[in-house]
């Protein structure tokens, strides 16, 4: 049906091309008929005496020779060619002719379809007039190699008129029949329109059904086909349950046998999610899929990365400004999850969950460092400081004095604009990221003995864990301890002061500095856990490793007989596999050296990667302010009503775009890199790969 209009509709073009060179070369033939005529001798003249190189004998004999009566008369060929090519295509007449050709063109009318390319092109209609059998046979090859379509148009003015009329009559009916058939076409592609996607669905379901087929094999009887694949534990009642259903619906005479094997290769990981948990396991799968019964970062993500992320964005009115975005993606869920989004709107709102808990967790930052867009209010009672005396009209320019119980919960706002606001909040907020971070790290490392005791792995466990806890702890471990001794007792020591010394001078007597009784006793103690745990962590394990691989082999000559084909089917990594019993102790050796170094040195630079906390805190407070005092104070200043609301305007406009939009997401970058560097790095291998069940639910457009 296609290629049937394809020909009508080419046919028409050709004849729409016919009937305008019917008109513009009947035109051309009435104007310059006579003069045509009137030069006919000429012109033959010309083409007898330009030739030139012919023996003027032959010449005399062709001349006598009989013929038709318009062998030596003035011809013509007409057509229409491309506007484009005209000038190209009448310099190569010219040439080819020497000049012996009369050629008159005008352009059409419209712009016309191309009946070869289909295509819209503006065209001239040509008539090339001429004298000769040769000229004639040069001026067709030149026409088609230009892409002109030629068309006979007679001299006779009643055979042309006839000829209009017939090409319009035939024309007409083609349009028709066109027409007829494109209304047609549009009704079959509305019918099918309703069940295409049904049919589509329906194709997509047969070919993932025949994809894992295919994956299946016949059994020695060649009857019946015999699979292995992957199942939940809890899940295995129910598969049971379908196939034997299955059985009894087609009436099979052969039962669906299930049965539970051991596998050499690892299995694939599955986790159980819901709405509310889905967007955290995908932070942790972007990094890795974890290895089978690994444990899952994810659960203890949902808390710690919204958490992360508020310390950095601590603001309660930023954080409601994100919990009403967040409550309204969950209100409209139903809506949303049945429409199709774009990429921006689909991540959000895949993650609208995870936005709640980070504006849920902002607003409490934001309460202890009582900040609403940076203003302080006395949310929890009055302050604990008053002016010294009543010269002190803000107790912004002169300190304040301490005449009641601290202020009942986070930051008094009597802090805010006055000298000592930002070494306080520096202090507060630096001191209180290294905490965070020590306490995550010592989490992920505890995460690790959990793998290790699962796994039966007692080396990581002595030679691992112990030494990796001791060299934490012994350094930044022991700096947590004295921050927190510091804020309880209110002591003016120099905590810079004393972790240098710790190492440049550890048996220096630490005078003002001291915390607590026996401080250099322990740190001298510390400091050498510390430097004895950098070799546990390196040498023993590939020496036991090396001595274990010995008595394991030792005596061993020969390898297990068995049959050619016994290793046929196994995979190249498989556990039998006899390479897998040679031991390499430089490579085990250089492993693990690789992996000390790197925790020594990741120990300092991912607490010091934990201050980011401090940095965008403070970058988001100072923003928060610069907007709220340069920006809407200064234009509320003035007594007009058109700068406050331009202010108005520029304070919303910044608040929403690069406080709500660039600082949340700067926020959430090094919210995720935190859990992914310096926390997930300490137990998480992520070498595993995804469970992905057979599911027609599953099925997506990329399935194809």
């Amino acid at each position: 049906m296609n290629s049937n209009s394809e020909k009508l509709r080419q046919t028409y073009n050709e004849l729409l091309e016919f009937k305008m060179v019917l008109q513009k070369a009947g035109d051309f033939l009435v104007s310059s008929g006579n003069h045509a005529v009137a030069q006919e001798t000429e012109l033959s003249e010309n083409v007898y005496s330009n030739d030139s190189y012919a023996d003027s004998a032959s010449l005399l004999e062709e001349e006598m020779q009989p013929g038709p009566s318009n062998q030596s008369g003035v011809r013509f060929i007409s057509g229409i060619i491309c506007k484009s090519k005209v000038l190209r295509f009448e310099r190569t007449l010219f040439r080819a002719t020497r000049g012996n050709m009369l050629f008159n063109q005008a352009p059409a009318d419209d712009q016309i379809i191309d009946p070869a390319s289909n295509e819209m092109v503006e065209k001239t209609v040509f008539v090339v007039f001429f004298s000769g059998e040769q000229a004639r046979t040069k001026i067709l090859k030149i026409c088609e190699s230009f892409g002109a379509n030629c068309y006979p148009v007679p001299e006779d003015l009643t055979k042309r008129s006839q000829i209009i009329r017939e090409v319009l009559s035939r024309s007409s009916d083609l349009e028709a029949t066109l027409e007829a058939g494109l209304r047609h076409r549009d009704t079959a592609l509305n019918t099918i329109g309703f069940y295409l996607s049904k049919w589509t669905n329906m194709v997509r379901r047969e070919k993932a059904v025949y994809d894992v087929l295919n994956m299946l094999n016949f059994d020695v009887t060649k009857k019946c086909l015999v699979g292995e694949g992957w199942c939940p534990i809890f899940a295995k009642t129910r598969i049971q349950e379908s196939l034997q259903r299955a059985t009894f619906d087609c009436s099979s005479q052969v039962g669906i046998i299930f049965h539970v094997m051991d596998a050499v290769e690892s299995p694939p990981t599955y986790f159980r999610t819901n709405h509310f948990t889905n967007a955290y396991q995908e932070i942790v799968d972007a990094y890795g899929v974890a290895k089978y019964q690994e444990a899952n970062p994810a659960v203890y993500t949902i808390i710690t990365f919204p958490f992360l992320f508020a310390v950095m964005f601590g603001d309660w009115g930023h954080g409601i400004c994100l919990l009403l975005g967040a409550l309204v993606l969950i209100v409209r869920e139903k809506k949303l999850s049945s429409q199709k989004l774009d990429s921006f709107m689909e991540m959000l709102f895949g993650g609208r969950y995870l936005l709640l808990l980070m504006s849920l967790f902002s607003i409490y930052c934001g309460l202890i460092y009582n900040e609403f867009f940076s203003v302080p209010f006395h949310i929890f009672g009055h302050s604990a400081y008053k002016c010294r005396d009543a010269t002190c009209s803000d107790a912004y320019s002169v300190g304040l004095v301490k005449y009641r119980d601290a202020y009942p919960f986070g930051v008094d706002p009597s802090w805010r604009g006055s000298r000592s606001e930002l070494p306080f909040l520096n202090s507060l907020k630096m001191k209180m990221s290294i905490l965070f971070g020590v306490v995550q790290m010592n989490l992920g490392i505890i995460l690790s003995y959990f793998n290790a005791r699962y796994f039966g792995n007692s080396l990581d466990i002595k030679y691992q864990f112990v030494p990796q806890m001791i060299f934490l702890n012994s350094l930044f471990g022991y700096l947590s301890l004295l921050i927190i001794i510091k804020w309880c007792t209110g002591s003016q020591a120099d905590l810079y002061h004393v972790m240098i010394y710790m190492f440049l001078s550890p048996f220096e007597d630490l005078r003002d500095n001291k915390l607590f009784w026996g401080q250099s006793v322990l740190q001298v103690i510390l400091l050498l856990s510390a430097v004895i745990a950098v070799p546990w962590m390196l040498f023993p394990k590939p020496f036991i490793l090396k001595r274990l691989h010995t008595e394991r082999f030792q005596g061993r000559t020969y390898g297990i007989l068995g049959t050619s084909d016994m290793y046929n089917e196994e995979e190249p990594d498989s556990a039998r596999h006899p390479h897998l019993d040679e031991f390499n102790f430089s490579e085990v050796f250089v492993h693990q050296m690789i992996h000390a170094i790197e925790f020594v040195l990741g120990a300092v630079s991912n607490t010091a990667s934990y201050l980011r906390l401090w940095a965008l805190s403070l970058a988001h407070s100072e923003l928060s302010t610069v907007f709220y005092e340069k920006v809407l104070l200064l234009a509320w200043g003035y007594d007009n009503i058109v700068i406050r609301l331009i202010g108005l305007a520029v304070f919303a406009f910044a608040t929403a775009f690069i406080l709500l939009m660039m600082e949340s997401l700067s926020a959430f970058l090094h919210a995720l890199r935190l859990h992914w560097v310096e926390f997930q790095n300490k137990f998480y291998n992520g070498d595993g790969y995804k469970f992905k069940p057979f599911s027609f639910a599953l099925l997506t457009d990329d399935d194809d």
